[in-house]
Formats: C-alpha cells, structure tokens, sequence
C-alpha cells in the first residue's frame, strides 16, 4: 500500500526557513498532482501549494513569493521550500498525492502531518 511520510518539520523562528519533504512509497506506477495543506489549531485545512506532474505550480495568496513547491520525480518526492516565516504560519502541514498503483486506479493518499512552529 502507499505511505507518504512527511520530514523536515520543527521549531523555527520569525524569518527563518525551514525545507519540507514528502516521500511516496509502495508499489506506485506514477504520481500526478501532489500537495501541501495546513491547519492551524482551530482553522480549517487550506491548501498551501500544488504542483502538477508536469511542474505546474499553484500557491496560496498568502504564501505566494515566499514558499516555493517542487518535486523529484525520480524519488517520488515533493518539498515545500519555506522561507519569511511568520508565527501564523504556525500549523501542521500535511502531503497529499493523487497516486495510482498496481492495486488501484487513481487514488488520494494524504501523510500524517509534520508540525511546524515559528515563534515570535
């Protein structure tokens, strides 16, 4: 079955930067859209950023200029780059996929979450 699991989350502070990936696993025959959302205690989950199997990028108003989405396709990995962090960016971010297998047609896994607070 697949797993995404999520790495790079933490502790920063306002201004820094922190890099998060998200890593696809099983037995994958390929990966199309691939995503960040985040939710913040007690918001609704937004999305963050897409980006599309063919590097078609999607952000965010207020994360425009300062995340950056990519992936490698080789590793079957997306990474959010984010740099200018500020303390309501303080949420858990989680990775999602539109993945088909040698099991099932295309379908949307999401990882478990990765914390990422940035202190005032």
């Amino acid at each position: 079955q697949v797993q995404l699991v999520e790495s790079g989350g933490g502790l920063v502070q306002a201004g820094g930067s922190l890099r998060l990936s998200c890593a696809a696993s099983g037995s994958i025959l390929s990966i199309n859209r691939m995503v960040w959302y985040r939710q913040a205690s007690g918001k609704q989950r937004d999305l963050v950023a897409a980006i599309t199997s063919g590097g078609t990028t999607t952000y965010a108003d207020s994360m425009r200029g300062r995340f950056t989405i990519s992936r490698d396709n080789a590793k079957n990995t997306v990474y959010l780059q984010m740099d200018s962090l500020k303390p309501e960016d303080t949420a858990v971010y989680y990775c999602g996929a539109d993945i088909t297998t040698l099991r099932n047609s295309r379908t949307s896994y999401w990882g478990q979450g990765t914390q990422v607070t940035v202190s005032s």
